[in-house]
């Protein structure tokens, strides 16, 4: 009976290890798709910025 009760607490732990590992490494991912999006818009920004600046530049 105890060893029963042993292999079913081992084989709980193993599932719940395993689904945290997964929604840890699902996180992760989207995090860094997010993160890579706002560098995106960060860069576009920046070279509308840089696009006017030169243009005020030539302009004078």
């Amino acid at each position: 009976m105890g060893e029963m009760i042993f292999q079913l607490v081992l084989f709980t732990l193993l599932i719940v290890g395993s689904i945290s590992f997964t929604l840890f490494i699902r996180r992760f991912l989207i995090n860094a798709s997010y993160k890579n999006e706002r560098l995106y818009n960060i860069e576009k920004k920046l070279d509308a910025i840089m696009e006017k600046m030169e243009e005020d530049k030539i302009k004078q």
